[in-house]
């Protein structure tokens, strides 16, 4: 019972980041094909998932197609409801499935100005007013969430859940791009690089190196933060 996982460049697709911390995090058994984002092959290699044209997407051991993280999401949380994907309170897991989805449709700003890139960290970037407006939404989500929370523990519900493999490749901006967040924000996105299977992440795709690298933004840059 096997699902068959495809995900992009490690370094770069924050929502093939979110698929695998699906598969990863929850102990599912899968098998990962990485797709050439950057080589131009996406189209090919994803034929055989038609109509499904991005990344990431899954097969299930039955054969079903799967495109869309939260649709990832929700058919994985059906799927294995002994896992308890979702926070098992049902105020939490409500308000788990809300943010996730505000997730998925907006930050619109913060996404397209600050590409994920797991290479290096930019210092000197400057915020836009739209980009500090989604940093502000949040961290209001962010707080909010840990308010709902009915568990100890360093994620945004206590436990580790389905809206924190969501909100990763967020945490990975806001180190990535040296972004301004209030204290409680910046333990989180340290929790979340400082999590084993991130790290995994991140080191398997620094195997790959690019030349051109493809996000230049011609500031000056610092190591990535190694615990």
């Amino acid at each position: 019972m096997t699902y068959d996982l495809y995900i992009g460049d490690r370094t770069f697709s924050s929502w093939s980041l979110r698929g695998w911390l699906m598969m990863e995090k929850f102990n599912l058994p899968y098998r990962a094909h990485l797709v050439g984002l950057y080589s131009g092959t996406m189209a090919q290699e994803l034929a055989a998932l038609a109509p499904a044209r991005l990344v990431p997407a899954m097969r299930t051991p039955e054969g079903t197609v799967v495109g869309e993280s939260i649709a990832m999401a929700e058919t994985l949380a059906e799927r294995h409801p002994e896992i308890a994907m979702w926070p098992t309170d049902p105020a939490a897991r409500a308000t788990a499935r809300w943010i996730s989805a505000e997730m998925c449709a907006g930050f619109s700003s913060l996404r397209g100005s600050c590409p994920m890139q797991l290479q290096h960290v930019n210092t000197g970037f400057a915020v836009s007013a739209e980009v500090q407006t989604d940093l502000d939404r949040l961290q209001t989500l962010w707080q909010h969430a840990q308010e709902m929370r009915t568990e100890d523990g360093p994620w945004l519900f206590g436990t580790y859940s389905l809206a924190d493999a969501f909100f990763a490749p967020v945490a990975a901006r806001i180190v990535g791009y040296d972004l301004p967040v209030n204290e409680r924000a910046q333990v989180y996105c340290e929790t979340t690089l400082n999590d084993a299977a991130f790290k995994a992440w991140r080191a398997e795709g620094q195997k790959v190196t690019y030349d051109p690298f493809p996000y230049d933004f011609g500031v000056p840059t610092r190591p990535w933060p190694v615990a």
